[in-house]
């Protein structure tokens, strides 16, 4: 093996085996490939497939949807940036006038990215110094062998996530939804297996009716008047009781299906509440309104028509084949010949169409997800002029979505007219088999008539099963997308005994973190954090942005769980309490307030449903928000528009503190309440939280250093680490990370006003 392949074969363990020959052309003799990673996001984040490369020589990159690839050699001034922000990766190409190039990414590729711009890093400071690059020996993972970074915890190669097609198994997971509707599904089977030998009997009266009736009759023969009224009475009651019977089992099976498609809904619902904020932080709203509801309904659908329609079709098919067999063994055979034929075609065509509609499941979520982006982001859309650019983006998702539908219909459009033609060769070849039989007296016209009959319906029912494949597999894909969610574990789960949980009582709200650390998929945000906070104590973060305060915060929230470490609330871990439980105590005021469609009440009490209206106009007083209120139409009966609209920035931040006042917490979040705001609204909003803080354990984090000033300690964190401690004075005097960060605040305010003059 070359020392090429050698590299090839480390570096791009973990991407497929497509990508080998074509990086192999690009490739310069004796040029060794260092990293790569697979990036799997354009720019409209749509899913395509891309390459970048570290080699020791350059950077080489074939950005998703193109075919040619780039190059740029190691010089002073490169430099490879990389963040991620809401479940997308990202990583930019910069030199010291413009941007280069970018690239987009699910957080599943991130480790292997950031591997990429660390080996990017120590090549181009090896080029531009010229000193050679030392590196400490490099583990190796003990299964796959694939090489390991020194900060790495766990193997990507072993660890990667392998993509599981949608089955048709998949559907009968459906039964635990169906379970308790047992007997309700059984009644309904009988009434369908009754409805069905119903739907039979005027098939069959046709042969007595044509060999003791017709024939006879037009032969000369005496009949017996009583036969013809008999047999036609018979076909009536046939008709009425198959009616009957159609109608109450399609009723009951109707009425269950619904049912179950509401609890479908429900749990999946539910259960996506419970999951924590690292799931919503990968997922597209648009893609997820979508599988709880489009894809429960296609569900439901399936269930009461399609579903119904199969196993009606499949009694027919039994009940039809026993009969046939019964009354001419041989032409039964003849009848059933196409049968293998069909079901082989079934077969060949199962597995396109299920990857393909999964596929097209996924291209609907695209355009689902520019409505969700546009629609509530329709000022900013109107704002800037861009009505035409997402008419644009929806245009070409839609395209997308038609294309996709476009190719899966060649494969349906040829299927279906196929079973058709074989259905219709299957009643030409009865036709010729039944008279050659008729003729050599084998079989009576009557029996001919009868095959011929059950034919038809029986035919009939093969194509309508041969066509529910592609509801199935649509159903199957559907099935899938939901059980993601409902399988999906929560990072942030119960008490491990949840028979015996800590309740909590009296809480005093002292917090105490002791070494935390916390890790978003492979990459360290916060470290080491040690800090107690006493019951009552009002203590700030401060930090650059991307210092881990935000995260340190959601992890005292519980809305991640440490990797690291433990955080205790009165002396006792926080992973010991029920999750509703632990958050009942906590009042959390953000950045950018959210306020639901609903009334001003219904949003102050969101947290306590059941306050009077008493309760809540003294939280709204004690928050500084009585008077506008009382200023709007209907007071605080007046409507917020959906997340707020129709009231200003420190109108809707008034009401959120409002809102935390109302539950009355023992430990108080501040994220940054003040910053969005201007100085007037600022000092209103300093009144209602200076009420908010009295007497509660207060962890605030703000962007202007000022408003600190009432802390009565200051955290300062850096890179995800505490670096200093204290109150503004002492950490003023020490001239350390804060007295810097204090400082260029303020030369910035000193600029600010001096542009206003």
């Amino acid at each position: 093996m070359t020392t090429k392949q050698l590299s090839l074969d480390n570096a791009l363990s973990t991407l497929p085996d497509a990508w080998r020959s074509d990086l192999e052309k690009q490739l310069a003799t004796g040029e060794n490939v260092l990293s790569a990673v697979e990036v799997d996001l354009d720019a409209r984040l749509r899913f395509v497939k891309g390459l970048i490369i570290v080699t020791d020589r350059r950077l080489l990159a074939k950005s998703p949807g193109e075919t040619v690839w780039q190059e740029w050699a190691y010089r002073k001034g490169l430099q490879l940036r990389h963040h991620d922000h809401a479940g997308v990766g990202h990583l930019e190409l910069v030199d010291e006038q413009r941007r280069l190039a970018s690239w987009r990414f699910t957080l599943g590729q991130n480790l292997l990215a950031i591997r990429v711009m660390d080996h990017f890093k120590e090549q181009l400071a090896s080029h531009v110094s010229g000193q050679p690059i030392v590196r400490a020996e490099q583990n190796i993972c003990p299964s796959c062998k694939a090489p390991l970074e020194p900060d790495q915890e766990e193997c990507p190669v072993c660890t990667k996530v392998v993509y599981t097609p949608p089955s048709t198994w998949t559907l009968f997971r459906l039964w635990r939804f169906a379970r308790p509707y047992q007997w309700q599904l059984l009644t309904g089977f009988v009434l369908m297996l009754l409805s069905t030998g119903a739907h039979m009997i005027p098939s069959y009266i046709t042969m007595p009716l044509m060999d003791n009736v017709l024939i006879p009759y037009q032969s000369g023969k005496p009949v017996d008047p009583m036969l013809m009224p008999m047999y036609l009475g018979a076909l009536v009651g046939a008709a009425f009781f198959a009616w009957v019977l159609g109608w109450a089992k399609t009723y009951v099976l109707a009425l269950v299906s619904e049912r179950i498609g509401a609890d479908l809904r429900t749990a999946t619902y539910e259960h996506l509440l419970k999951l924590s904020l690292e799931y919503f932080g990968g997922k597209r709203t648009g893609d997820l309104m979508s599988r709880i509801g489009s894809e429960s309904d296609r569900i439901c659908v399936f269930l009461s028509l399609h579903l119904l329609d199969f196993a009606s079709d499949v009694l027919t098919i039994v009940m039809t084949s026993v009969i046939l067999f019964n009354t001419d063994p041989w032409l039964a055979l003849v009848t059933l010949a196409p049968l293998p034929f069909i079901a082989w075609m079934i077969h060949i065509v199962r597995d396109r169409l299920r990857t393909g509609f999964e596929k097209i499941d996924r291209v609907w979520g695209e355009v689902t997800n520019v409505l969700a982006d546009t629609i509530p982001g329709i000022r900013v859309v109107k704002a800037f002029a861009q009505e035409k650019r997402e008419a644009t983006r929806f245009r070409e998702a839609n395209k997308h979505n038609l294309a996709v539908n476009d190719k899966l219909n060649k494969v349906w459009s040829l299927f279906s007219p196929t079973v058709s033609f074989l259905t219709e060769l299957g009643l030409l070849v009865i036709w010729g088999f039944g008279i050659f039989a008729v003729s050599k007296g084998q079989i009576t016209v009557g029996t001919l008539t009868l095959f011929i009959a059950y034919s038809t319906r029986f035919y009939g029912r093969l194509d309508s099963m041969s066509r529910i494949v592609s509801v199935t597999q649509k159903s199957a894909s559907a099935a899938k997308r939901i059980f993601d969610i409902l399988d999906h574990v929560s990072s942030v789960p119960e008490p491990a005994n949840p028979a015996k949980p800590v309740h909590l009582e009296n809480v005093k709200g002292n917090i105490e973190l002791r070494e935390v650390g916390f890790r978003y998929g492979n990459r360290a945000v916060n470290r080491g954090i040690s800090l107690n906070i006493k019951a009552g104590e009002m203590v700030g973060l401060v930090g650059h942005s991307g210092s881990g305060k935000s995260t340190l915060v959601n992890l005292i929230c519980r809305f991640y769980d440490v990797s690291e470490g433990a955080i205790l609330l009165d002396g006792v871990d926080i992973r010991s309490f029920p999750v509703a439980d632990y958050r009942r105590n906590i009042g959390l005021v953000l950045q950018e307030p959210f306020l639901f469609f609903g009334t001003i009440s219904e949003n102050i009490a969101y947290g306590k449903p059941h306050a009077t209206r008493e309760e809540i106009i003294a939280a709204a007083r004690a928050a500084h928000a009585h008077e506008f209120i009382l200023r709007l139409p209907q007071g605080y009966d007046s409507m917020v528009g959906e997340r707020g609209q129709g009231l200003s920035g420190g109108e809707r931040q008034r009401i959120s503190i409002a809102r935390a006042l109302l539950i009355d917490p023992r430990i108080l979040i501040l994220d940054e309440a003040t910053s969005s705001v201007d100085s007037e609204t600022e000092k209103e909003i300093q009144k209602a939280l200076d009420n908010l803080v009295k007497g509660r354990t207060t962890i605030a984090i703000a962007h202007r250093l000022s408003t600190l000033h009432k802390a009565d300690r200051l955290v300062v964190l850096d890179r995800g680490v505490v670096v200093e401690e204290g109150s503004h004075d002492d950490l003023m005097a020490r001239e350390g990370a804060y007295f810097r960060l204090y400082e260029a605040q303020a030369r910035n305010v000193d600029v600010e006003m001096a542009d206003e003059e």
